[in-house]
């Protein structure tokens, strides 16, 4: 029947639009958008370490769309998370380093990713280590993670104590639950504030208390409270996990698995940093966002940080379990779709280095899943399949408008929807992903190869396919020269407006 009256036609349009628009909220989906800090490829389902236990992360691969080529904009936890949260690079948020200017300072007006959720008529709820602030959560709970057992404050030495920190015996004693324990725990002197009355974070052990002493315990279960609870608008429920990042504490049942099987090392080549440039090898070897490697040689602490690291690994792992179960019992369960990512890598030793703030893939390369709403699931991929196309976080800001029919940010996204990816896992893409760490310092990943260009202008190009530890410098090899020559002209962009910015 066709409406002739022009009176008519024109409500018959509105109201179609209104219904539309309530389909349209109808199918938006929840979101379960899950952080963990410095988590490296240390899961089972990317391979990375074969102690690795992570049974629960493994099972959310199972469940949707592994991308296991996935890269940080930048390899430390502020410019990496103010990348995600806007969805731009550095270059362009002005955030650098976890030491200069902050987003708050530089782009007050910025709309981060829960706002546009939020003005899109989602509840917004957040709990943990998550964005550069709090904007656009409706519900925030805080809670100490990074120090947990222990306090903010329980962990400073006293002015007696100080003197001990730079020392071969440092002593800062604290009480927990009426039984002492000494720090560092690992007995380690401090490389980077050997004068300073800060806790040294650069420590790793087990603490003898229930989880529930532990923030990573207390987040988890205030979001279980939130999935128990009926909402009429739908869910986005952020929850940053703080583990594994530095000091690397857990509680004691995590670390047992290694009394009869000792931490294995990552995979080294002796004068590994020989093919390098002078600044490559500052980079390496700084103690910026961790110690040194020579100080854990000497004392001989490698492989019990590397047992902290994985049973701080399964102690989150087991949290998120804990939190999909959660899930799986509540009235969101059909329609969640569900992210899991961490901000960067994390090395343990390789290139000599500890902590993150690198260009090499160890500090680059990010686990990344992608899981449909039960009620997405025919448009999207099958479960369980993997992607092995080069991202980047970047990305996940234009993806999530996409999946979800949100409301874009003022601000230009500089990266691109995995949606196509989320469909045909197998297809095949010509973008590599970038990684920038401090002006005019830029990596470059793609399908196949490495390369990294230093602000000095000196470089590195590696094989991954036949090098996936990037233990042969490629950058001087003649048979080399034209892919060296084409991976620098993606990389110049990069390095020019962030030499300019």
């Amino acid at each position: 029947m066709q409406i002739k009256h022009p009176k008519l036609r024109l409500f018959a349009v509105v109201c179609l639009s209104f219904l539309s628009s309530m389909a349209t909220a109808a199918d938006q989906p929840n979101v379960l958008f899950i952080a963990v800090d410095d988590l490296n490829d240390w899961v089972g389902c990317l391979n990375g370490h074969p102690q690795a236990l992570t049974p629960n992360i493994d099972r959310l691969a199972k469940r949707g769309v592994l991308f296991t080529n996935a890269h940080c904009a930048a390899p430390a936890c502020e410019p990496s998370r103010t990348s995600l949260f806007t969805g731009q690079m550095p270059h362009h948020t002005g955030v650098w380093s976890n030491k200069g200017a902050r987003l708050s300072k530089l782009r007050p007006n910025a709309t981060v990713l829960p706002m546009s959720f939020a003005e899109s008529g989602y509840q917004t709820l957040g709990t943990g280590k998550l964005g550069p602030n709090k904007n656009g959560f409706k519900d925030f709970f805080s809670t100490e993670q990074r120090w947990s057992p222990l306090t903010r404050e329980a962990v400073d030495y006293t002015k007696e104590e100080l003197p001990s920190k730079g020392t071969s015996n440092p002593r800062h004693v604290v009480t927990l639950n009426g039984k002492s324990y000494t720090l560092p725990l690992n007995g380690m002197p401090s490389d980077r504030t050997p004068d300073d009355v800060k806790g040294e974070s650069f420590d790793w052990g087990p603490f003898d208390v229930p989880d529930s002493e532990f923030g990573d315990t207390q987040i988890t279960d205030w979001a279980i409270d939130k999935l128990k609870q009926k909402s009429d608008k739908p869910l986005f429920l952020a929850i940053g996990y703080y583990r594994p990042h530095q000091p690397l504490w857990a509680p004691k049942r995590f670390f047992d698995r290694f009394k009869n099987s000792p931490g294995q090392l990552p995979p080294i080549k002796k004068d590994d940093l020989q093919d390098l440039s002078a600044a490559a090898k500052d980079w390496a070897l700084a103690p910026i966002t961790s110690g040194t490697h020579a100080t854990v040689v000497k004392y001989q602490q490698w492989e019990a940080a590397v047992e902290a690291y994985l049973a701080c690994v399964t102690y989150v792992d087991y949290e998120i379990g804990r939190l999909l179960d959660a899930l799986d019992n509540s009235a969101y369960a059909d329609n969640t779709m569900i992210v899991l990512w961490s901000d960067h890598g994390w090395h343990l030793g390789e290139k000599e280095h500890w902590g993150k703030w690198t260009g090499w893939e160890r500090s680059t390369k990010v686990p990344l899943v992608i899981v449909p709403s039960k009620n997405q699931a025919d448009l999207l991929a099958n479960a369980g399949s993997r992607c092995d196309q080069p991202v980047n976080l970047v990305d996940l800001y234009p993806t999530l408008i996409e999946l979800c029919q949100v409301t874009a940010p003022p601000q230009q996204l500089d990266g691109q929807s995995l949606v196509s990816l989320l469909r045909e896992p197998n297809q095949k893409i010509n973008r590599p992903s970038v990684t920038m760490f401090d002006p005019g310092n830029v990596s470059l990943r793609t399908n196949r190869w490495r390369y990294i260009q230093y602000a000095d202008g000196s470089d590195e190009l590696y094989d991954i396919k036949n090098d996936p530890n990037e233990w042969e410098n490629l950058s001087d090899s003649e048979e080399h020269a034209k892919i060296k020559a084409r991976l620098m002209k993606k990389v110049e962009p990069y390095v020019e407006v962030s030499k300019a910015d």
